[in-house]
């Protein structure tokens, strides 16, 4: 019976995430605290379940698995850390998601290219020979664009950075502590928003308003700028940092930017497993009957290279063609995001490689351990030593 709890300490990530899809497509398994779950690993069964209404990812009608006390988090505070959009089916999910979407539009994000270049210039420019990549760009560079995005004053971002780190510690105190202070920042920062909005997207979420009068409520503030606040980076630092690792350890050309970024994404994106879900009722699902009310995972990193949707899965093609990738889910939970993540991760790299081409790698990488893919440095040289 496989596992995920492996991949918290696995020192090969692919091959663990691989290995995963050796009892088939669908599979019995164990979650992170043991709990019996379904595997899903294969890309038609994924798509399935990411799509079909009988998986439902409420969290509030089946409770196989108490996120919040596996997370640290305290009970006065989880619900606004963990009821994110993808959390809901619909109609909540469709009430939400219209109403975020009407200020979190893809015109927003296109208005934000130009700062994003000047933002990536502007860390470029002041790099030494030898630098830690993640720690002087692919960390700096999606914060500074998601606190410009919700309008966070720039004097407060090391304070709610800290919070967010806190949230990934092994301390259950800490954990605690860094809820509270994000929570709590960020309802301070709304009420702010309410007494003089700005241009930025958490004043038009405070005021966004449905011709019907519907509008998001204060918890639902809070909630959905937090999730995006930390998606909205952390996703990103994982996406940029992993993919200048793939070109340098591999001695690769970018070639053409954005082919390269959906590769990234498919072969070793940051997004490794979807939200939980549950089945409403019994379904059989890639030869396997599974009972209503049990928990379903899809593993989107095994589903992204399966042989039966991918030609050659295990190779790094940064030209592959026919490229649908479950990198930002699928289905009506596909990331809100992505399009921000792309435009990040293409100016990003072409910026990076543009300044330094002959960048290369300046000593040994490894992964963090726990559920997200995520590099614990990437030390690199802006040039070859002589």
């Amino acid at each position: 019976m496989s596992t995920l709890a492996g991949l918290l300490t696995a020192p090969d990530r692919d091959a663990y995430l691989t290995g995963l899809a050796k009892d088939g497509p669908v599979s019995r398994g164990t979650y992170l605290d043991g709990t019996p779950i379904w595997l899903v690993t294969g890309y038609p069964e994924s798509v399935t379940v990411l799509t079909d209404p009988r998986f439902s990812s409420d969290i509030t009608k089946q409770r196989k698995i108490d996120l919040a006390a596996m997370a640290g988090l305290p009970e006065d505070v989880a619900p606004y850390l963990l009821h994110t959009l993808g959390v809901y089916d619909p109609p909540d999910h469709t009430r939400l998601r219209r109403l975020v979407s009407r200020e979190f539009t893809a015109r927003r994000v296109e208005r934000l290219r130009p700062r994003i270049q000047q933002i990536a210039d502007a860390l470029l420019s002041v790099v030494p020979e030898k630098f830690d990549l993640i720690e002087r760009y692919a960390y700096p560079l999606p914060i500074e664009v998601i606190c410009e995005l919700l309008g966070v004053p720039a004097d407060d971002r090391d304070t709610w950075r800290t919070w967010t780190a806190a949230l990934g510690a092994p301390d259950l105190g800490r954990i605690a502590e860094g809820a509270r202070g994000l929570v709590g920042y960020m309802r301070d920062l709304i009420a702010a928003k309410r007494r003089a909005p700005g241009d930025d997207l958490l004043s038009g979420l405070v005021k966004v308003r449905e011709n019907d009068g519907d509008r998001l409520g204060d918890e639902e503030l809070i909630s959905l700028s937090i999730s995006i606040l930390i998606a909205g980076h952390e996703t990103t630092v994982g996406l940029i940092s992993q993919s200048v690792r793939l070109v340098l350890a591999r001695s690769l050309g970018l070639g053409d930017v954005e082919a390269a970024v959906e590769e990234f994404l498919r072969y070793g994106g940051p997004a490794e497993i979807a939200v939980m879900r549950y089945t409403l009722e019994a379904v059989e699902l890639g030869g396997v009957a599974i009972p209503a009310g049990e928990a379903v995972q899809v593993v989107y990193a095994a589903a992204n290279r399966d042989p039966r949707r991918f030609d050659r899965p295990e190779l790094l093609d940064l030209r592959r063609p026919d490229n649908a990738h479950l990198g930002f889910g699928h289905g009506i939970h596909y990331c809100l995001g992505a399009a921000l993540a792309r435009a990040e991760a293409q100016i990003a790299l072409t910026s990076l490689f543009d300044r330094f081409p002959g960048l290369a790698l300046g000593g040994e990488t490894d992964w963090q351990p726990g559920m997200k893919r995520a590099l614990t440095g990437l030390p690199v040289r802006t040039s070859l030593p002589a």
